[in-house]
Formats: structure tokens, C-alpha cells, sequence
């Protein structure tokens, strides 16, 4: 038997988890990876011990075999094994790793759009175990499942008489069609027939539900005599969607949902980026309040982009659409969890999100933040300049808007360490540079950025 009790066949020592082979190098010298722990010895380190409570053995015996792997290939010190492991262990069981959004886009779509509030983790925290998510305690029976989220969505948004939740916007969308729709027509113009995100469609989504679609207009121009001639009795309703990723410029026209109220059926507005209320940061955005006033039957919005909540379909409106959403049975195929509508509530009824605050940071104190830190780093022998930067919205929403803010400018063979560093950096490369912009980036976290920087730097 080889040291470390492993077996052998045909001569060759086996590598398996109880240890490593003693060979000898050329010279009659120990060769260094006799020295690699044997996998119990490692598991026993009490970092991993308490790893393994919170991650499950699993992963930790996983990121101990590769590093002992790295090891054998000469890649690490057998002595660094331990260490090694540790660093490469999640913070969480939960698969996702935080990343530090550095882009300038305040709603990254591939970063999860929208970061929760510290008030909306901490419900999600609560709620993740058992709660009354549709328990009345005061009389021990069933409850209307979420009412507190949607009590304070009614209560943030006065103009609708009803409030209904579901999983997405496009969730909230094909359940409109399906009860409102199908098997009759949806009148929207072609100018609004939008593609809405890897590759999906609006009108693949509309006509899968059963509905007809009724195009009327062109891609940049329609009137309400277009709407007028289209609506009929087999009209389910009239659907007016904001193009939010994308400007139609020059010889344009659309039609108002307050004219559009008043040829009959109702009108469904997908207002997209989910605005509850005019904010006059964007005052081309549209909100729910202001298009339920020109009355729309139905409004639809994001709960994970201007809201800065958890993705969320919200449909907001007239009570009796509400309620026929709300009783059709793909409602409840569609319905959120507990975690969502804990998140919903606190972001709805909490403080400032963190969205509002990126949206909202000044450029001079942008600049002075990220001039500090560029300094410590040029300190430390980083190529790093300070630049301009234009930040945007992101997320679907306010295409045309431009945030001033600044940046640190570093080589564009930065950007992968920084993925890959222990807290992940993602920043955008232009113009031949890495660009960091802090805007969306705590500051609290502008350490672990400058410790990701100098180790991508060498450094």
C-alpha cells in the first residue's frame, strides 16, 4: 500500500481522496506533493467544518478536491490546500454570487435589474420561514393571500380601485389576454409590437394566449382613426405598449390613452419600466398614476425596475378587470411567493431604494469618491486615470436619458480578474478601456473594488 492507504494497479499509485503519492524527483529529492493533506485532514480545518454546516459537505469537499487538484499540477503550495479551498467556497448556498455593479447601468438586466433595499432583505430574511402569508391570526382562518403587499400598493397608487400581483410583466400581460382575450381580438399598433428581451416577442406572447392581433397603423406612424376603424364587438381590449428600449424619431405619431378611452373597450397600458408615480428625473417616463387618470382600464408594470423591487408583474385598474384577472385559473400558475411580496411591501412602504439613490447620485460627489480611490490606486502603482462617464437607466427604461457621473479608467485586460475576483467587479469596456463607475457601486464597498483592482494589477 502507497502512504495515505491508497491502493495501486499495475505500479501506478492511486490518487484518490485519502492522500497523495511519494515519489522522488531526479535528484533523490522528496517530491513536494507527498506533502498534499490527505481530504479528511483538510475537512477537519474548522473554517471548513463551519462551511460545511452552512453550505452543505458537498460543495466543500468539491472546492477541497480542486484545490488539491491545483496542488498536484504544481499550481499551489500543498500547504496553501486549506486556505485555497476556503477562498474558493460561495458566501451562500444559493448558487448566485453578489457582484458589485460598476457597468453605469442602474437596471442591468444580466445583474438582476433592480438591488433590494436593506428593508426588502431584511422581510425576505423574515419571511423565509413560516409566516401568515394567508393565515388571519387574530381568527386562526384562511386569508386573502399578500394582502399587506397589496394593501400598500393600492395605498402608493389611490387612482386604482383594484391591485393585483403575478410573477412578471410579461406574466401580467399574457394573463390580461388570456382572460380579457382570447378568442377575440387585442387592437395595438405595429409601431408598438416590441421585441421584449432575448429574443421574445410581443406578438408571439399575445397570440400564444389564444387572442388575435389586430395591427393597425405603421411602424412610425399611427392616428386615431386607425384605432376607430379597428375596434369592434369582438374587440377584447385595445393595448397601447411604451416602447421603453427604444426612440422613435422624426415623422411620428401615436395616439394618447385618454382618446383611446373613449372608443369603448378597455385599454391595457404596459407602461414597462414601473413608475408608480411622476418622478421629474423622467418626465417622459410614463407612471401608473398619471395614465390611470387618462383613463386606462388596466395598467401593467415591472416591480424590479423603477420601483426598485423584486421582479413582479403589478396590474393596476378598474375592480371588476382586476377581479376577473384574479379568479382566472392561470392566475394562480402565476401567482408570486411569500418572498416577493415580503420584498414588494418593504420596498413599496420602506425607505429610499437603492435604485432612487443610484439614480439620483451627484456627479461632483461621484467625482470626488472616485478620485480618492483612484489616487490610493495610482499610489499602488495601478495605470489608472479619472473620467467622464454617462451612466443610463437600463432595464427597458428611459433610453434617452443620460446620467453625468465619472469613472476609473484602467487596462481593458482588468475586466476578467475583476469577474472573477473574489467580490466580483463588472465593469464596461470602451473605447479600449475598463470604465468603473461607482454610482451603483455602496460605498461601503469601494474597498473591496480597490482590493479587486490591485490584485488584477499584480499589485
Amino acid at each position: 500500500m502507497w502512504p495515505g492507504g491508497g491502493g495501486f494497479d499495475a505500479g501506478t499509485p492511486s490518487q484518490d481522496d485519502r492522500g497523495a503519492w511519494e515519489t522522488r524527483v531526479g535528484d533523490d529529492r522528496p517530491d513536494p506533493r507527498r506533502r498534499i493533506p490527505r481530504t479528511d485532514a483538510v475537512l477537519a480545518d474548522p473554517r471548513l467544518v463551519a462551511a460545511a454546516r452552512q453550505l452543505g459537505r458537498g460543495p466543500v469537499k468539491a472546492a477541497v478536491s480542486e484545490a488539491q487538484q491545483r496542488a498536484r499540477a504544481g499550481d499551489l503550495d500543498p500547504d496553501g490546500v486549506a486556505e485555497a479551498a476556503v477562498a474558493a467556497l460561495p458566501d451562500t448556498a444559493g448558487g448566485l454570487r453578489p457582484v458589485l455593479n460598476a457597468t453605469g447601468v442602474v437596471l442591468h438586466t444580466n445583474l438582476g435589474r433592480a438591488a433590494l433595499s436593506a428593508a426588502a432583505r431584511d422581510a425576505v430574511a423574515a419571511a423565509s420561514g413560516h409566516t401568515d402569508v394567508e393565515l388571519d391570526l387574530g381568527t386562526g382562518r384562511r386569508a386573502r393571500r399578500g394582502r399587506t403587499a397589496l394593501a400598500a400598493l393600492a395605498a402608493a397608487v389611490p387612482e386604482a380601485a383594484a391591485v393585483h400581483v403575478v410573477n412578471n410583466g410579461a406574466a401580467a400581460l399574457v394573463l390580461t389576454a388570456t382572460a380579457l382575450a382570447a378568442g377575440r381580438e387585442i387592437v395595438v399598433s405595429r409601431g408598438e409590437l416590441v421585441e421584449i428581451g432575448d429574443g421574445f416577442r410581443l406578438p408571439d406572447l399575445l397570440v400564444s394566449t389564444g387572442a388575435r392581433l389586430r395591427e393597425i397603423g405603421t411602424t412610425n406612424r399611427t392616428s386615431l382613426a386607425d384605432y376607430t376603424a379597428a375596434v369592434g364587438s369582438d374587440t377584447g381590449f385595445i393595448l397601447k405598449v411604451h416602447p421603453s428600449n427604444f426612440v422613435v424619431s422624426g415623422f411620428t405619431s401615436a395616439v394618447d390613452v385618454a382618446d383611446l378611452a373613449r372608443l369603448g373597450p378597455p385599454v391595457v397600458a404596459d407602461i414597462g419600466s414601473g413608475l408608480l408615480a411622476p418622478d421629474p428625473l423622467l418626465p417622459a417616463e410614463p407612471d401608473a398614476a398619471t395614465t390611470l387618470r387618462a383613463g386606462a382600464g388596466l395598467v401593467i408594470a415591472s416591480g424590479d425596475k423603477l420601483l426598485g423591487g423584486p421582479q413582479a408583474g403589478l396590474l393596476l385598474g378598474d375592480a371588476a378587470l382586476i377581479e376577473r384577472l384574479r379568479r382566472h385559473p392561470l392566475a394562480r400558475a402565476l401567482r408570486v411567493d411569500k418572498l416577493t411580496l415580503a420584498a414588494l411591501h418593504a420596498t413599496i412602504a420602506g425607505p429610499e431604494t437603492p435604485t432612487w439613490q443610484a439614480l439620483r447620485a451627484k456627479p461632483a460627489a461621484l467625482r470626488s469618491r472616485t478620485d480618492r480611490l483612484r489616487a490610493r490606486l495610482a499610489a499602488a502603482g495601478v495605470d489608472v486615470t479619472l473620467v467622464a462617464s454617462a451612466a443610463v437607466v437600463g432595464g427597458g427604461g428611459a433610453p434617452e436619458v443620460e446620467l453625468p457621473s465619472w469613472a476609473l479608467s484602467l487596462p481593458p485586460a482588468y475586466a476578467g480578474p475583476l469577474r472573477l475576483a473574489a467580490t466580483p467587479v463588472v465593469g464596461r469596456v470602451e473605447r479600449g478601456r475598463l470604465l468603473l463607475d461607482l454610482r451603483c457601486v455602496p460605498e461601503v464597498a469601494d474597498a473591496a473594488v480597490e482590493a479587486a483592482v490591485r490584485a488584477a494589477a499584480g499589485c
